[in-house]
């Protein structure tokens, strides 16, 4: 057998990426294109799509909050591995991990990247912080790997993942605390679940604030108005949050067939999710007002397109009670 060709890593391809600092101007933000190895405080927003349908142009929820050259990850939707790669980010340096809530389309790419790391050479611990489900979530990707990990022993891969692969479940409160940031969390309010559910008080969603040594980045996770996100957020230098139109969603599910395929029942739970357990640009624009935030990032979007201009009504609803700069996320985009 012939060997095999060597392949030229992304160390060796040569990335030019403009440096985007926190003071930019409201054009301050751009497209990810190399690990970033700035000291500082930086965001790359790596995937923006609400909900669990794949598209082919945006990965789901994930944000990659780099403190002086350390990597902190706050959700992993599908597609999250497949956009650090893209983004020149050295995956196997990844090893603190938050979680807002249990939703597929925010945790359902964390078993491909633990996966990968410990495959790649990573020993450290991997340790994935989060609300109630977090610890059950680790415990299956540990199941779901374990073929492939035995199949590999031959190769020289022996790392246990039960050491490397530990999951933290949280109160609200501080959770995480290094050198480089301080990480508190507030219970929000994306889990209206009604009696009748079998999970009905048992999981949560959490909203997370990060301190870090030169700025404040709060994300909001999933969640409706919520009196304990905005007072977390409190003068924050950066609000990432989520934003829904329902009638761009419900039009989304119309066009692609998915609305008329569901059950008269599916579509009334449905509605109701999205009213109350999500944040409209309006709710967004008084939350961020009240809260004295300085900056506001729109994610969590459903995109028909790539045109920003189908999106501008988000950033309008906003202004509408908030009068600090809006920026609508991209996948790959960094603040």
């Amino acid at each position: 057998m012939r060997p095999r060709k060597s392949i030229p890593t992304l160390c060796s391809i040569a990335f030019v990426c403009a440096a985007v600092f926190w003071h930019a101007r409201d054009a301050g933000a751009q497209t990810s294109s190399a690990f970033p190895t700035q000291s500082g405080t930086r965001l790359i927003t790596l995937g923006t799509r609400v909900g669990p349908v794949p598209v082919a142009h945006q990965a789901q929820s994930s944000n990659l909050l780099i403190v002086n050259g350390t990597l902190y990850l706050i959700d992993a939707g599908d597609g999250t591995l497949r956009r650090l790669a893209k983004a020149g980010i050295k995956f196997t340096e990844i090893g603190v991990i938050f979680i807002t809530h249990p939703h597929s389309d925010h945790m359902a790419g964390l078993g491909p990247l633990m996966a990968i790391e410990r495959h790649e050479g990573r020993k450290d611990p991997i340790n994935v912080y989060g609300p109630h489900g977090v610890e059950t979530i680790v415990a299956g990707i540990i199941q779901y790997f374990t073929p492939d990990s035995e199949i590999r022993w031959d190769e020289g891969l022996r790392t246990s993942m039960q050491d490397m692969f530990r999951g933290h479940e949280v109160a609200p409160g501080l959770v995480y605390q290094d050198a480089n940031i301080k990480v508190t969390a507030a219970e929000n309010t994306h889990m209206h679940l009604t009696p009748a559910n079998p999970a009905y008080g048992k999981y949560q969603s959490y909203a997370y604030r990060f301190e870090t040594p030169d700025k404040v980045v709060v994300f909001t996770g999933d969640t409706g108005p919520s009196q304990s996100v905005e007072e977390l957020a409190k003068n924050a230098d950066m609000l990432v949050s989520e934003v829904l139109v329902i009638d761009d969603f419900v039009e989304t599910l119309k066009k692609n067939g998915t609305w008329d395929a569901m059950s008269t029942e599916r579509q009334v739970g449905r509605v109701r999710h999205l009213n109350e357990d999500h944040l409209t640009p309006e709710e967004v624009g008084k939350l961020a007002s009240r809260a004295k935030v300085k900056r506001v990032v729109l994610t969590h979007m459903i995109l028909t397109g790539d045109d920003d201009a189908d999106l501008r009504h988000y950033a309008d609803g906003v202004k509408k009670f908030y009068s600090g700069p809006v920026d609508l996320a991209k996948d790959l985009k960094q603040f």
